[in-house]
């Protein structure tokens, strides 16, 4: 047996190309440019015709009796959630004589703690007067029953501690009259006792005087919480900008559908998988890229490097056929407009030598119906081949998109140059054109790309394929007429191991 030279790769193949996804990605950018400018356009009339309701805004100083440094906002959370109550919701109503029911009032407005102590309520209405209508009412509504629920609670705890100081009242009576019946009997044989009774007077009247301290205390604060609970910034309508809402709007309709389509067409690449860099489908074909042509003219100083390139591609194409002992064909991959062109000015090149008749197994009508000039090769059908004189040269022109019928192509030419544009088959399907023209022994001389990204810097050359490679071309037609037998590498054969100290000897 032979051994083989080709060495493995050294790496491994990647999960995720980021490269070629970037490309990929890249290459869809009418995708996601379409995205970005829908959301801009999306963001734009949600702006205009879709304004903000009228609005107001007021702001309502809350004062706490139980304040303290280092709250975290608790007391301010609070009066955020009474103000989203029916009972201030009703209130409200009634003073604005409104029939809405409080669960509807309370969905036109909500409330915002700024600071500990500072509450700033919006609400919207059918104009800016009835905006700030409500506004009015819903913080008068809230002043009044924070009013209320303190001077409750004040008067609640002056009204226990009062009761409190009665009970002890009655208790020091009891010691007053203890004592007092010791002094009249003039008992003094209990003199601890008495001595106990005069300490507990004194404790009680300790308690009592700070009953009254304390009531009396609990009773002042509540004019210092009335009077710190007020409206500071009067209810005025919010101005809405429509330029910035509507550039405001753009932006992040912009921003969301650019983001949604690059999403978009990420997941697309993924799923798809079609390669577009030159060493996914040369590797995926079996075959070496030759020649790259844009599939537009582009801009106008770059119409020049295209015609240079394609006539560069005619003259190597041109050269191949003249050397080359078997038919040559040109077979598409989602690019039929662009082969056509190609095999014209192949054939049109080829013209010099001799007749030259052009194949057309296409599947559409890109050769048949093209508008022919003075000079143009004669095209004919796969069926109308066999009428070409003998002496004259074919050039087969086909297609290995799906549907093909592959038992046909080798008809066309038992060499072939894939012209295949960069993203269209898939990796599955560019297998499976290899495949089958391996199976219908269809030697791939080589890749035109079309559509290439012209950030691409990959190698689309097979090293280790000089048997299909163009440059090994004209090596295989010169073995094949016996003129360069002395010039193939002989095989050569692996070395055996000895299976014993005997076999070595």
């Amino acid at each position: 047996m032979t051994t083989n030279t080709t060495s493995p790769e050294s790496a491994a193949t990647p999960l995720l190309d980021v490269q070629a996804l970037v490309v990929a990605v890249r290459r869809r950018r009418r995708l996601w440019s379409a995205m970005a400018v829908l959301g801009f356009l999306a963001g734009l009339a949600v702006a205009v015709l879709l304004p903000p309701a009228p609005s107001a805004t007021t702001k309502v100083l809350v004062a706490h009796a139980d304040d303290q440094p280092n709250d975290t906002g608790t007391l301010i959370r609070t009066d955020v959630a009474l103000l989203q109550t029916t009972r201030i919701a009703d209130t409200a109503l009634k003073a604005l004589k409104s029939p809405e029911k409080p669960e509807d009032f309370m969905k036109d407005y909500r409330g915002t703690g700024l600071t500990n102590n500072l509450l700033q309520i919006d609400v919207t209405g059918d104009d800016d007067a009835q905006a700030v209508a409500r506004a009015k009412a819903l913080a008068d509504a809230f002043v009044a029953d924070h009013v209320q629920r303190m001077k409750a609670t004040a008067q609640a705890e002056s009204k226990a501690l009062l009761d409190q100081r009665d009970r002890t009242r009655k208790d020091l009576a009891s010691v007053n009259k203890q004592i007092n019946e010791r002094a009249t009997t003039g008992d003094t044989t209990g003199a601890a006792s008495l001595e106990s009774l005069y300490a507990r007077r004194a404790e009680l009247n300790s308690r009592i005087s700070d009953f009254d301290q304390r009531a009396a205390d609990a009773r002042t604060g509540t004019p210092a919480v009335v009077a710190g609970t007020q409206i500071v910034d009067d209810p005025s309508p919010v101005r809405h900008s429509l330029p910035k809402a509507a550039a405001t709007d753009a932006g992040i309709g912009l921003v969301l559908g650019l983001f949604l389509g690059l999403a978009l067409a990420a997941v697309g690449v993924v799923v798809a998988d079609r390669p577009v860099l030159r060493r996914d489908i040369a590797a995926n074909l079996g075959a070496s890229v030759i020649s790259e042509l844009p599939r537009r003219s582009g801009r106008p100083w770059q119409r020049r490097r295209t015609r240079l390139a394609r006539e560069r591609l005619t003259t190597s194409l041109a050269r191949t056929a003249r050397g080359a002992a078997e038919p040559l064909s040109l077979l598409e991959l989602g690019c039929a407009r662009d082969t056509s062109a190609i095999a014209l000015d192949v054939a049109r090149a080829l013209a010099a030598d001799g007749p030259v008749a052009v194949v057309d197994g296409l599947p559409g009508s890109e050769l048949s119906r093209r508008r022919s000039r003075p000079g143009d090769p004669t095209v004919v059908t796969g069926h109308q081949a066999a009428g070409v004189p003998d002496h004259g040269r074919l050039l087969g022109v086909g297609s290995v998109a799906p549907g093909t019928a592959w038992t046909d192509l080798q008809y066309l030419g038992t060499q072939t140059v894939l012209v295949v544009r960069a993203g269209h088959g898939s990796a599955a399907w560019l297998h499976t054109v290899a495949r089958q023209l391996a199976d219908q022994r269809i030697a791939v001389v080589g890749v035109v790309l079309i559509d290439p990204d012209p950030r691409d810097r990959t190698d689309g050359t097979l090293w280790d394929g000089l048997h299909i490679a163009l440059r090994g071309h004209s090596e295989r037609t010169a073995r094949q007429n016996g003129t360069a037998q002395k010039t193939e590498r002989q095989p050569m054969w692996a070395a055996r191991v000895p299976d014993s100290d005997q076999e070595v000897r």
